[in-house]
């Protein structure tokens, strides 16, 4: 059976397109998606597809670049500028959730990320580059922090990133394994306050 998507509509082309492909994606994984599986979903014909992209791997790293960018779009534009550092780590918690949560893009992300590793470099180098600029984002939060004398002085920012985003990514895995009894929400709320709790200095004012 066909599955329901939208058609592809001529106006948008491209960016129609990697929506639709990503959601064939994430249901049913890259290899068992075929040009013509998407080319269906989208109500075109394969010469169309073509017509935008030149294979299935060119549609599937125009897909991961834009599902990259839309995530780190959205966490920046919550976040930024910075007002206060622990408020920061929560609505960037938050976001990941959403995120993990509300669609399949997302885990299609994340379980993709696990397969490239050691098979596509092009893909590996966009993921790499993609959790390089997370932890940045994490540390200067930290970091911030640090400078307004609620986080510990001593902590090393890059290492503390490196464990958020350990634990986000390890979560959400757990997630999209057994959505029906983990509870990604309260997971990631748990870790925040006992990760938080060991970076804030003894006597900081309480943020929530």
């Amino acid at each position: 059976m066909a599955d329901a998507q939208r058609p592809a509509r001529a106006e948008n082309g491209r960016r129609d397109l990697t929506d639709i492909a990503i959601d064939c994606f994430a249901r049913y994984g890259y290899r068992a998606t075929s040009i013509a599986r998407i080319a269906d979903a989208a109500g075109l014909t394969k010469g169309a597809i073509y017509y935008h992209f030149k294979d299935k791997e060119d549609l599937l790293f125009a897909a991961v670049a834009d599902r990259l960018s839309q995530f780190e779009r959205s966490v920046t534009a919550e976040i930024l500028p910075l007002a206060d550092a622990v408020t920061a780590l929560q609505q960037t918690t938050r976001v990941c959730i959403e995120h993990a949560t509300k669609s399949n893009h997302r885990r299609f992300i994340v379980t993709l990320m696990v397969e490239a590793m050691g098979t596509n470099a092009r893909l590996t180098e966009q993921f790499r580059a993609m959790m390089h600029r997370f932890r940045g984002f994490v540390r200067d939060i930290i970091e911030f922090g640090q400078k307004h004398g609620v986080f510990k002085p001593e902590v090393d920012g890059a290492t503390a990133a490196g464990i958020y985003a350990g634990a986000v990514m390890g979560a959400e895995i757990q997630y999209y394994q057994d959505p029906e009894s983990f509870d990604l929400e309260r997971t990631l709320g748990a870790f925040l306050e006992q990760y938080v709790g060991s970076l804030r200095v003894v006597g900081a004012a309480e943020k929530v």
